[in-house]
């Protein structure tokens, strides 16, 4: 209905949140920001975030996210406010998902996955999957060698599974190798 310039430009900062989340987000932007500035400080982003995620982020993760900005300014504005909220609610959703892929492989809720694990799930989902490749699938993912997939070593495969694909659709996309 509205072409893409039509809408205002914050909204174009948080594609894949809904408008609610977006009016939130504005609105926690501007509970935060002190004295009106038209930016929020240090302190203040650090507010929004307990806010927003329920957590105070550490010394080192508010000065990550200070020296990511524009360096003319004081502060950060909303849009870069608005993209930084956006990939942190993106991390933590892929984050969850990640978890619950683990816990549904972790029947026995160990807290790590074993060959037979592997074995039952993928005969779930994939049962003409020969056996070999569920062998190789684990040995990929047990990182230490010591036969338990532990919660690191799956989201570190997962991670490396979704880098992969997307470097794939790229070379696909533009016809060409990764190593060019």
């Amino acid at each position: 209905m509205f072409s893409s310039e039509a809408r205002p430009q914050t909204w174009a900062g948080t594609r894949g949140a809904s408008p609610s989340e977006h009016k939130k987000w504005v609105e926690v932007f501007k509970a935060c920001d002190e004295g009106n500035k038209g930016y929020l400080s240090r302190e203040d982003f650090k507010v929004a975030i307990v806010m927003l995620f329920g957590y105070k982020p550490s010394k080192i993760e508010a000065n990550s996210m200070m020296t990511s900005i524009n360096p003319n300014t004081s502060g950060i504005l909303l849009e870069e406010f608005l993209n930084i909220v956006r990939k942190k609610k993106e991390a933590q959703l892929f984050w969850n998902e990640t978890r619950h892929i683990f816990s549904a492989f972790d029947r026995h809720y160990q807290g790590y996955l074993t060959l037979e694990d592997f074995q039952k799930a993928f005969r779930l989902v994939a049962p003409r999957l020969p056996e070999r490749s569920v062998l190789d699938v684990f040995r990929e993912v047990d990182q230490d060698s010591d036969g338990f997939v532990s919660f690191g070593d799956f989201e570190i495969a997962i991670n490396y599974g979704q880098k992969e694909v997307k470097k794939s659709s790229y070379c696909e996309l533009f016809g060409t190798s990764w190593d060019d």
